[in-house]
């Protein structure tokens, strides 16, 4: 039995690897390779596929050839961390990410994807604005201000948000895009970019353990050594205002 085991164990081996590599690695004997063609169209197709519709403006900017060259490499390459199908998405940031994988051009195509990652992440996040607890009375200033609960931050070094068939930068801009990405009231995801005042404040939000939104403004006066702090604070008023209409702020909860 246990001879027989690991004979079995030999051929899946044997199998997965002609799957995954069919150039290079020869399918195991005495196997009809119509039968073998089956799996190794459609296990490629599945993964290419999904890869597309996880990634739409990354595959719309890739010429077919070196799109299906990068899915074929990371299907014949890449050690998964997990074997959960809707976790692929980021297994292929992870391939991206891997010191062993080419530098793909154009040279945005790693953070465009880490973006469109976000997109799916916060689809897919089951938290619900609803379970959120807040004060229908409170505002953002007097209280404490209340985040999204699916929102992902992250700057990136190109502007990934306009990137499409229209537009590819050639090269990194000059300052960081700072952008917010979220799933609003209605389900549908959403962005906001940020500049580098409202990001610290939505850092300082996310980070935030009691401080009302008044006394958030003041640490960024104070950080931005502001010679009149109110004009920073009432600013901050119009920031706060603008997230809360947004969803990326949901209200706030009282002292």
């Amino acid at each position: 039995m246990g001879e027989a085991r690991e004979n079995f164990r030999s051929i899946q081996y044997a199998f997965t690897a002609h799957i995954r590599d069919p150039t290079n690695v020869s399918a195991p004997i005495d196997v009809e390779d119509r039968r073998v063609e089956i799996y190794r169209d459609l296990l490629y197709r599945n993964v290419e596929g999904f890869m597309s519709n996880s990634f739409p403006v990354l595959r719309s900017v890739i010429d077919d050839s070196q799109w299906h060259s990068m899915i074929r490499r990371y299907f014949r390459t890449h050690q998964a961390r997990t074997p959960l199908f809707p976790q692929l998405p980021k297994e292929f940031l992870h391939y991206l990410a891997d010191p062993n994988t080419p530098d793909y051009e154009p040279k945005f195509i790693q953070e465009l994807a880490h973006y469109e990652w976000l997109e799916l992440e916060a689809s897919l996040d089951k938290r619900e604005i609803s379970d959120c607890v807040i004060d229908d009375a409170a505002d953002c200033l007097s209280g404490i201000p209340v985040l999204n609960p699916t929102i992902r931050v992250h700057s990136y070094k190109y502007p990934v948000h306009r990137i499409g068939p229209a537009f590819q930068p050639s090269q990194a801009s000059g300052d960081l895009t700072y952008l917010v990405v979220y799933r609003d009231r209605t389900d549908d995801v959403g962005f906001m970019q940020l500049n580098v005042i409202t990001a610290r404040l939505v850092d300082l939000i996310m980070q935030n353990t009691g401080s009302v939104g008044q006394s958030l403004l003041e640490i960024i006066a104070d950080e931005l050594q502001h010679p009149d702090p109110a004009i920073v604070i009432n600013g901050g008023k119009h920031i706060l205002a603008e997230l809360l209409s947004r969803d990326v702020i949901i209200g706030a909860v009282h002292v």
